[in-house]
């Protein structure tokens, strides 16, 4: 006997946690987590979240977000997105979420790369951890909701493009099903499929895998954004480790091997990775200088603890010395194709957060607009799916004739799903090449 809920979210990051809280209370919702509740990259997310201060800033906002995505962004979803930042911002005070305020009780904002203006809210360097944080006490309160972690989506059930469920592999092993009347995906980006990404390594796109065996239309598979940033090691197969664009945004400078500047460091996120690969390549070395003793001290504790302290576990002094940066796999900014209010091209099924492609970030997202963007249309699905609550097709026989031996293999599946997007990345950069390939962390996954 399968699982049965009204809304089945595939994810328990911010967009996930978002949408269930924005759903109706008399709706029954599953929300799932293929490691612990805590193991998206919603809390990985250090510099900040974008917020429309006020209407002066509306143009110029608009076009950094255009002009970073060189100009591929969907126009009608940015303006969604900026348009509705303040309601979602007042959204995550409620929920006690907490961003720096100056003495009389006023946000403070911060700037990041390629924007024109301060615009971006901030908790210390861990924004996402504080917002995700919240937001999954919130849901934790709510009686119609039941979270379960280290549960695995494998599949989806569906019949003449309407999504009927899911295949799931529980915490103990167990294969089962679970029949929904819509299906969220929140299921993150692309990368744990790289060798050297920002991202946790069992995040490795199942949306995208899953989406291109039921001919559900992707959009941009090959627009993987590389941040410029993270701290060297050479300790093999660790996560690597964010220093946040905020840093360069209060005044850090980049350097080459000779201790001299060679770049703007507030270029758009993909110009920047391309200019210190540049540096890299020119300089024989495996990575560049940052130095934060540009910026005043203590800014730079209140600002940024978590980094002062990581990299002191890494053995620099950040008051004292430079500390070593190389460019890494960071964000996805293509996914399952959707619309305006997150709707993918099969029925019944959803697709939010990095999972989801709505044209927002066009090939290069603009920095902290990814925590903004994918509580937006997160909010917009829950919206769209309570609305059309009552024109759910239901199809329970279905269910019956599901043959889970065929996903009792996890490495077979995983390998399967690796190679499907593989090649479709590959396919869409024969055609478009935006120039973002990057070794990837599973032999069959290689894109050469």
């Amino acid at each position: 006997m399968g699982l049965k809920t009204d809304i089945l979210i595939v994810g328990s990051g911010c967009s996930g946690l978002y949408c269930a809280l924005q759903l109706p209370r008399d709706m029954n919702i599953i929300i799932l987590s293929k490691a612990e509740l805590e193991g998206s990259d919603s809390y990985l997310a250090q510099g900040g979240i974008c917020m429309l201060k006020d209407e002066s800033d509306y143009e110029s906002y608009f076009e950094d977000t255009m002009k970073a995505g060189h100009y591929e962004n969907d126009k009608k979803s940015v303006e969604i997105m900026i348009r509705s930042s303040r309601d979602v911002i007042n959204d995550l005070v409620s929920y006690g979420a907490r961003f720096r305020r100056d003495e009389n009780g006023d946000f403070v904002f911060t700037r990041e790369g390629a924007h024109s203006h301060h615009r971006i809210l901030f908790h210390e360097d861990e924004t996402g951890k504080e917002i995700t944080t919240h937001l999954l006490e919130q849901v934790k309160k709510l009686p119609n909701v039941t979270l379960m972690d280290h549960t695995t989506m494998l599949d989806i059930i569906e019949k003449d493009n309407v999504c009927y469920g899911a295949v799931l592999r529980l915490k103990d092993g167990t294969l089962t099903t679970c029949e929904a009347d819509n299906v969220v995906w929140a299921c993150g980006g692309v990368g744990g499929l790289y060798q050297h990404s920002t991202n946790f390594p069992h995040i490795t796109g199942d949306a995208l895998a899953i989406g291109k065996r039921h001919n559900i239309e992707l959009k941009n598979v090959n627009y993987v954004q590389i941040h410029p940033t993270t701290l060297y090691t050479e300790k093999p197969g660790e996560r690597s480790f964010l220093i946040s664009e905020s840093v360069r945004g209060e005044g850090a400078k980049l350097y080459d091997k000779n201790m001299q500047r060679f770049t703007n460091e507030l270029l758009p996120r993909d110009l920047l990775s391309k200019e210190i690969l540049k540096q890299m390549k020119k300089d024989g070395t495996k990575f560049v200088w940052e130095d934060l003793r540009t910026i005043p001290r203590e800014e730079v504790e209140s600002h940024f603890p978590n980094i002062v302290e990581k990299c002191k576990e890494e053995g620099y002094d950040v008051f004292k010395e430079c500390i070593p940066v190389v460019p890494a796999q960071h964000y996805f900014m293509g996914g399952v194709k959707v619309d305006y209010v997150s709707k993918t091209s099969m029925d019944q099924l959803y697709a939010v957060g990095e999972a989801a492609c709505n044209g927002v970030h066009g090939r290069n997202r603009l920095a902290s607009n990814s925590l903004l963007e994918a509580l937006v249309f997160a909010r917009r699905a829950a919206a769209d799916m309570a609305e059309k609550r009552n024109a759910i097709k239901k199809d329970p026989e279905l269910f019956e004739s599901v043959d889970l031996s065929r996903y009792e293999d996890g490495a077979e599946l995983k390998e399967e799903y690796g190679e499907i997007i593989a090649e479709e990345m590959k396919e869409q950069e024969d055609v478009n090449p935006v120039g973002a390939k990057a070794e990837m962390r599973y032999e069959p996954c290689s894109i050469q």
